[in-house]
């Protein structure tokens, strides 16, 4: 029986290790040619291996699918188009971008340094960005549909109080597959976002103090066949990037464990309607008894 992505091209960032190696290695098996692009770099973003993509595209070819490497730094504009081509030339079409990729940098605000800030913005961000904007040239031109899948994270969408670089970037993905799946939908193309949850050597790095609800910990090397194996993120990406998933476009969805979770987008809550312009003094009066009740108090 031919598999779900039969016949399909993929390009997946950050393949090489955790979540994204997990997704690489289900889309091959459902039939998605696959680039496997990992730089290769630590959790904070240094050095540069081509191992890990290496050793993805060989486990795929060992179970029979077809996949190819790719070493590129996604945030390189040129790297960037350069695997959106590598795509093209290989396997001569693109029909998935699922972009994984990213690096930590944690301090709290008040330490953060700007390069810090930088570095974790210009992978998540940028990188997100430079995938989409080639990917999203090719879908226009050839306007035979496509599909983006980004990776958010609940450190952006609830955020995470030690990793403001981390969370602005993650929710600023949030914004830019709205505003693709708005802008590119004419062409036959959706773009959601993913917030996973589950044990790699990114979340390793988080303190056990921090670990979210007081969860018991999991490492990443003892995550394979639990609840925090990356594993569980990949199959309902499978969904999201198939034809039977042309239906959704612009939402959010929660994967954690064997939970799937959508995420309500951004509407009004309530609404203080005037007739002229507020004074501060009617404001000190209306702002607590219209809003108060809609807002939990400040911890701290």
């Amino acid at each position: 029986m031919a598999g779900k992505l039969e016949g399909k091209t993929a390009i997946i960032t950050g393949a090489g290790r955790g979540i994204g190696r997990e997704v690489a290695l289900l889309y091959a098996r459902e039939g998605a040619q696959v680039v496997v692009n990992d730089l290769g770099v630590s959790v904070s973003g240094e050095g540069a291996d081509n191992s890990p993509a290496a050793q993805t595209v060989a486990e795929i070819k060992a179970a029979g699918g077809q996949a190819i490497a790719n070493y590129g730094d996604v945030s390189d504009m040129d790297q960037a188009e350069d695997l959106v081509r590598t795509a093209l030339n290989e396997f001569g079409k693109l029909d998935i971008l699922v972009n994984v990729a990213g690096i930590l940098r944690d301090r709290m605000i008040f330490n953060m340094t700007e390069e810090e800030w930088d570095a974790v913005v210009r992978v998540h961000l940028k990188g997100t960005f430079a995938t989409s904007r080639f990917a999203s040239i090719h879908w226009r031109q050839a306007r035979n549909g496509g599909r983006i899948i980004n990776f958010t994270s609940g450190s952006g969408l609830f955020g995470a109080p030690g990793q403001p670089n981390y969370a602005a970037a993650k929710m600023g993905i949030w914004g830019l597959t709205l505003s693709c799946a708005r802008a590119l939908g004419r062409y036959g193309v959706t773009a959601n976002s993913i917030g996973p949850g589950a044990a790699t050597r990114m979340t390793d790095t988080v303190p056990t103090e921090r670990v979210q609800g007081g969860a018991t910990r999991v490492v990443a090397d003892e995550a394979k066949g639990t609840e925090r194996d990356p594993a569980n993120i990949a199959p309902p990406l499978v969904y999201l990037a198939s034809d039977e998933g042309n239906w959704i476009s612009g939402r959010c969805f929660g994967i954690r464990g064997y939970n799937i979770t959508l995420y309500s987008n951004i509407a009004p809550q309530v609404v203080l309607q005037g007739n002229k312009m507020w004074t501060t003094d009617e404001l000190s009066k209306m702002m607590p008894s219209t809003f108060k009740q809609f807002i939990p108090a400040v911890q701290g």
